[in-house]
């Protein structure tokens, strides 16, 4: 199954090129079930092949990725909690997404801060939806873009290099992602450790 998924998309990608991948990871970015594992790996294996340039397939990636994390941010921020909520409880199953999922990004977003826009684009089930708290929040955009960018800059390109160094081989393929999503996620928690113990350090120091 996985690997006729592959094929569709290695297809699709060489036909669409570069505005494909940017529209695809737009999608995967915002409230659409679509993974990135079957948008980026194929581009990438192209571009084994000389078909594409790795380097535009990581730089669309991560402005398909921008896309979709903006457009979750502003859909927050103008609609408000009361309206989004409403919509995730009336539409969320045509999209997979569960009743509670926007509290549980606000736990996510309020425990960690600001810097839970970057860790949660590194996290499974986390990366698509952390935008939302961020828009009813108010986040600062230009920090909101740079976190974004960062986390989703470092989960495309682990992607592209397994599409570029494995190619379409499944198992092998399947192995490194899931490596690679324990290794993020092991980062991800080091990160936030780091960074409450250094806040809350700095906190410490200004009090009299």
């Amino acid at each position: 199954m996985f690997e006729e998924v592959v094929k569709f998309f290695l297809e699709l990608t060489g036909k669409l090129g570069y505005p494909g991948i940017i529209i695809l990871m737009a999608l995967e970015s915002s409230f659409f079930p679509f993974p990135s594992e079957v948008v980026i790996p194929p581009a990438a294996y192209l571009a084994s092949k000389g078909q594409f340039n790795i380097w535009l397939v990581i730089a669309s990636g991560i402005f398909g990725s921008l896309l979709g994390a903006w457009f979750n941010y502003f859909l927050a921020l103008r609609l408000g909690r009361p309206v989004l909520q409403r919509l995730i409880l009336r539409y969320g199953k045509f999209f997979f997404l569960p009743p509670n999922t926007l509290e549980k990004m606000e736990a996510f977003f309020e425990r960690h801060g600001h810097i839970s826009t970057f860790i949660g684009r590194l996290i499974p089930g986390v990366r698509q939806y952390i935008s939302l708290p961020a828009g009813l929040g108010r986040m600062n955009f230009l920090l909101f873009t740079v976190y974004t960018a960062l986390g989703a800059g470092i989960w495309v390109s682990v992607l592209a290099a397994a599409g570029y160094l494995i190619g379409a081989n499944e198992e092998l393929l399947h192995a490194w992602l899931r490596r690679s999503s324990v290794f993020l996620i092991l980062f991800s928690v080091l990160l936030v450790t780091l960074y409450l113990y250094f806040y809350r350090r700095r906190r410490a120091n200004r009090l009299p």
